[in-house]
């Protein structure tokens, strides 16, 4: 009997540890350090780190109901939003990159709301993780390719084109959630990029 009760206390810290750990799983759980110096490669990495954790704790939480919600009939879904969010992610990461938008490929199918949440945190972070080391932004263009021919755009379009958009789209859902009944954890911080423990 003891040893089943000791065993059973072992499990049940084991679940909670993994429960404690789980949130840091994807990236932007919190804000990483910044930079030692400012350069256009470290300024535009922080951009993308402050909007993938503004974008961690918009969507940390969502339930189904949440996803469903939209204010009106003209408006997007809280889950349309986020498809359009994980697209801006892939603007952000092919540009980081150096990849064409090739809009001429048949969409990618439809995926979970799990899914889709850790795709765009972690296109986020690994774009973050390619501008914080890049010498020169002219390289990085953001260039679409459809039906109708090729467009190339400079590096500033993307600062206040996807960048921007998807800082914007986050604060939507911020605000959709909150009418829907489900607000933000209080605790989180963006000013500090972290959520305190009190």
């Amino acid at each position: 009997m003891k040893i089943k009760t000791t065993l059973m206390a072992l499990f049940l810290i084991a679940i909670m540890n993994a429960q404690e750990k789980h949130p840091q799983d994807l990236p932007y759980y919190q804000i990483p350090d910044y930079p030692d110096s400012y350069t256009a490669g470290t300024v535009v990495s922080r951009m993308i780190d402050g909007l993938g954790f503004r974008y961690y704790w918009a969507t940390e939480g969502l339930r189904t109901e949440d996803l469903a919600y939209k204010p009106s009939e003209s408006n997007r879904t809280i889950d349309e939003t986020l498809d359009h969010l994980y697209n801006l992610s892939r603007v952000v990461y092919n540009s980081a990159i150096k990849e064409i938008n090739d809009r001429t490929q048949p969409r990618e199918e439809a995926l979970s709301f799990q899914e889709k949440r850790k795709r765009t945190l972690l296109n986020f972070k690994k774009a973050s993780e390619i501008f914080i080391n890049a010498g020169d932004l002219n390289e990085h263009l953001v260039i679409f390719k459809s039906k109708s021919g090729t467009i190339i755009n400079p590096f500033w379009n993307q600062i206040n084109g996807p960048i921007e958009d998807a800082i914007w789209h986050s604060g939507q859902i911020v605000a959709l959630r909150r009418a829907s009944g489900n607000p933000i954890d209080p605790k989180v911080n963006v000013f500090k990029g972290v959520r305190s423990s009190e």
